[in-house]
């Protein structure tokens, strides 16, 4: 059961940014797991007996999985996901035998790990339309899918999607009972625009667990999760009840502190780093002990907005992870930045050696002088390149200031 490559609907650069704003309105990438995804994961495996199932999120330059059973990666790269083939496509995509499809046969997930031999992936809609990833099963031998088949995974499928919407009316973490992430952000709009009408003091805290996906690999995401929940108890330990805390990704949370001056927000930080230090939580044979690195930053003079002082704070961040973990550090403007970045999710297009090469990114901020990338990897892109963002018009030489991870900032030339 397959479908004809004259099935497929070539995104134009308006259809992609209209799916890209649809993906950006869940504001769900890089969240950490959920059982609400992981339940329908392993029902797809468990149904249909095979191999692997993912909840698959398409940005500019990656799929990226917000749950997945039997796949080794957390990510790999778009153009050649059969996610990404299934996104462009009108109905779901049904491929019983990869290698006797032309369009897929030479591909590298199916002639390399994790050679994928069947593939049926339903889309993910947004409830205007656009495909803003896909609900998949996939195994490694061939197998025949029927009609009444395809009906439950397109069942499921609803599930996945109503499940993503619920996430915006979310207000806790389920598994830390910190604020979620959106609702962290609408906390953070809402307290900028009183401590401005009011001139009243505003700072945050920035803070993430050191090393802890060896805590994970080594003790179990149980324990990890125990981890995390021991986090947030010592937190709120040092915390006002006027104070906010929120779970910002995995092992990232941020503190804001109202009232509060960045001499004073320091002070809070080092309180809850010695707190945390002072954690310890139970593992199978021995107690697992934590540490985090704390960024700070201040509301100035400066018309900043909530990404911009997010943007301070963890560059505080990376600089107390650059000094050695386990230690708290305060923004400064002596500490870089490419100017007031705008939190957007765009495809952008690195070009270089006489436009011979090209990396696919997704644009997650953008000023006047500079933008923040992100790539799968940072290795091999050159210190000066030309970035497009097709649906912005832009086309700009660009110099990279800083890489962290899978981020590159960069400044226009």
């Amino acid at each position: 059961m397959g479908h004809q490559a004259g099935d497929y609907v070539q995104p134009g650069a308006r259809n992609e940014q209209d799916r890209l704003a649809a993906l950006d309105n869940y504001d769900v990438l890089d969240t950490p797991r959920e059982e609400a995804f992981d339940r329908v994961t392993r029902l797809v495996r468990s149904i249909f007996g095979v191999s692997m199932s993912t909840v698959t999120l398409i940005d500019g330059h990656r799929q990226w999985f917000k749950s997945q059973q039997g796949m080794p990666n957390q990510e790999t790269e778009r153009g050649p996901s059969l996610c990404n083939a299934a996104i462009q496509h009108p109905r779901p995509l049904v491929v019983p035998d990869t290698l006797q499809d032309l369009r897929f046969a030479n591909n590298p997930f199916v002639t390399g790990a994790p050679f994928v031999r069947f593939y049926a992936g339903v889309q993910l809609r947004s409830p205007e339309g656009d495909a803003v990833g896909t609900l998949c099963a996939m195994h490694d031998q061939p197998r025949p899918f029927d009609n009444a088949q395809l009906a439950i995974l397109v069942d499921l499928a609803k599930t996945v999607t109503s499940e993503l919407e619920l996430r915006t009316l979310a207000t806790r973490d389920a598994l830390t009972g910190a604020l979620s992430r959106r609702a962290l952000r609408e906390e953070f709009s809402r307290a900028i625009s009183l401590a401005r009408r009011h001139k009243f003091e505003l700072a945050c805290i920035f803070f993430d667990l050191d090393h802890f996906k060896s805590i994970n690999d080594t003790h179990g995401h149980g324990v990890g999760d125990l981890v995390l929940r021991a986090c947030v108890e010592a937190c709120r330990g040092e915390l006002r009840s006027t104070d906010t805390i929120g779970r910002f990704g995995g092992e990232e949370f941020v503190a804001l502190l109202p009232h509060t001056g960045a001499k004073a927000a320091l002070a809070v930080a080092e309180k809850i780093r010695a707190a945390v230090a002072r954690c310890r939580v139970e593992g199978e044979n021995s107690p697992v002990r934590f540490t985090a690195s704390f960024g700070v930053a201040a509301l100035d003079g400066s018309d900043i907005d909530v990404d911009q002082m997010l943007k301070r704070a963890d560059t505080a961040l990376y600089a107390a992870k650059a000094t050695g973990r386990n230690n708290c550090q305060m923004w400064h403007e002596q500490q870089p930045e490419s100017g007031l970045l705008r939190r957007v999710l765009k495809a952008g297009l690195i070009t270089f050696n006489g436009g011979r090469s090209t990396i696919e990114s997704t644009i997650r901020g953008l000023s006047k002088s500079g933008a923040m990338i992100q790539v799968i990897s940072t290795a091999g892109v050159p210190e000066r390149f030309k970035l497009g963002v097709v649906s912005e018009e832009l086309h700009r030489l660009c110099k990279i200031a800083h890489k962290r991870d899978n981020q590159i900032e960069v400044v226009f030339e």
